[in-house]
């Protein structure tokens, strides 16, 4: 099994003004190809549902960006965010992040549960992530936060995994999107035997 990192090209979408432009990622597996299919087509699906979402087909867009960020690549593990803000008037734009994280060897696409599916995760998480919110004197909105979704939007860092609330989630739109890494080590408990996490715990 290769560990070494996928390559990661960015490719631009034709953009119809320049107040729009658009980047994306674009996985070269040569040795993989279908895999190599798998990953992109995932990829641009998630584009083309953030165009959408991000009012790209809306006469009234001014200004529309778009890119990407990769968190991690390695261990056959590929983490990256798209990033678009868009703004069709008003008080302010605004931006989301939607986060991806695959097996570089088969393509699977990794939900939260997937890696930690097999017990109860979301409390404790939970916990760790209310006694952040505590230090750092967040400003929530009202309800206050109480528990992370089984889905919750994550991606992989280093030895961490970063737990995000999407703008408005949980915070006054001041706060921007409110992250919360975690040490892959003070969720060892938590991580399945068959997670791919645990690529990442003897290097800890």
């Amino acid at each position: 099994m290769k560990n070494t990192p996928v390559l990661v090209t960015t490719r631009t979408l034709p953009n119809p003004s320049p107040s729009v432009s658009i980047v994306y990622p674009e996985v070269h597996l040569p040795h993989l190809p279908v895999v190599q299919h798998s990953l992109n087509t995932q990829i641009r699906n998630a584009l083309n549902k953030l165009l959408l979402d991000q009012n790209y087909y809306d006469p009234n867009l001014v200004e529309l960006v778009v890119y990407f960020e990769v968190k991690t690549n390695e261990r056959n593990m590929l983490s990256l965010t798209l990033i678009a803000y868009s703004f069709t008037g008003g008080a302010h734009g605004m931006t989301v992040v939607v986060p991806l994280t695959f097996d570089t060897q088969t393509g699977k696409k990794y939900t939260l549960y997937d890696l930690l599916g097999s017990k109860e995760f979301e409390k404790p998480i939970s916990d760790l992530i209310r006694k952040k919110i505590e230090q750092w004197n967040v400003e929530l909105l009202d309800p206050p936060f109480t528990e992370i979704r089984r889905d919750q939007d994550f991606y992989l860092a280093d030895t961490s995994i970063v737990f995000f609330f999407q703008l408005y989630e949980i915070t006054p739109y001041v706060w921007g999107f409110p992250y919360f890494p975690i040490a892959l080590k003070d969720l060892e408990p938590l991580i399945p035997e068959t997670s791919p996490l645990q690529r990442f715990l003897p290097f800890l």
